[in-house]
């Protein structure tokens, strides 16, 4: 299904959707998602949470779409919230990569939710 240009817009689509937020814009900021590849044999798509990744560094299969251009995803990846009390399960890292959304071939959305500094 990889460089299927079909399949491309349709998640390319999906993601302006997510971009331009919902009903529940004024409590949550991000709709969480994660990523799947062709090939991946079922495993979502794992970046490193720092910006400098160091070897054996920790990664995270949670994102946050920044940008979408053309056939192109720009994402901010997201870890879990280390404060356990938080009622917001996730935060902002400065760790980005962008994608080329001929290689996706399925995303998943996670329920919305505020994430602050984004």
């Amino acid at each position: 299904m990889c460089n299927n240009e079909e399949t491309s817009n349709c998640i390319s689509e999906i993601l302006n959707v997510i971009l331009g937020g919902g009903p529940n814009c004024l409590i949550c900021n991000t709709r969480p998602i994660q990523i799947y590849t062709c090939g991946s044999n079922g495993t979502a798509l794992s970046m490193p949470t720092a910006k400098d990744p160091v070897v054996g560094g920790t990664t995270s299969s949670v994102f946050r779409v920044e940008k979408v251009d053309n056939n192109c995803c720009t994402c901010r990846v997201l870890e879990d919230n280390p404060d356990t009390t938080s009622l917001n399960p996730y935060v902002a890292t400065n760790s980005f990569f962008t994608i080329n959304l001929s290689c996706v071939c399925l995303i998943r959305c996670l329920s919305d939710t505020y994430v602050e500094c984004v």
